[in-house]
């Protein structure tokens, strides 16, 4: 069997985890074995945060609709079963952003909302 000399590919691959862990700190830049435990456990981390942030910002969203809902007196679920009687097509970001930043045009949307529940 030939002798096997891995130069080239093993350089090669250590210089892409000392790239991928260049700033960790103490050995986690430095020790191979490090370099490759820290890099593994990171890549775990943002695989998982991916998906996570989508969660994070749609709980972040209701909660700012929710209190925008709250300072004209409605529950956030009473204020989205409201749009959903009037057919307004926004979605959850569209809303807490009109909820955090332009409170003229949400405290509009509520109190059609408002009208709306009346109704029946």
């Amino acid at each position: 069997m030939p002798r096997v000399k891995r130069g080239i590919v093993r350089r090669a691959h250590r210089k892409k985890l000392a790239k991928l862990t260049k700033g960790y700190f103490l050995n986690k830049s430095k020790l191979y074995r490090f370099m490759a435990e820290a890099a593994d456990r990171a890549g775990r981390f943002s695989y998982r945060d991916r998906r996570r942030r989508k969660r994070d910002f749609r709980r972040l969203w209701i909660t700012r609709i929710s209190a925008g809902a709250r300072a004209h007196e409605l529950t956030y679920s009473q204020f989205i079963f409201g749009l959903k009687k009037l057919g307004v097509a926004l979605d959850r970001k569209m809303l807490a952003e009109m909820a955090a930043r332009d409170a003229t045009g949400f405290s509009e949307l509520a109190g059609k909302v408002k009208t709306a529940l009346a109704a029946g």
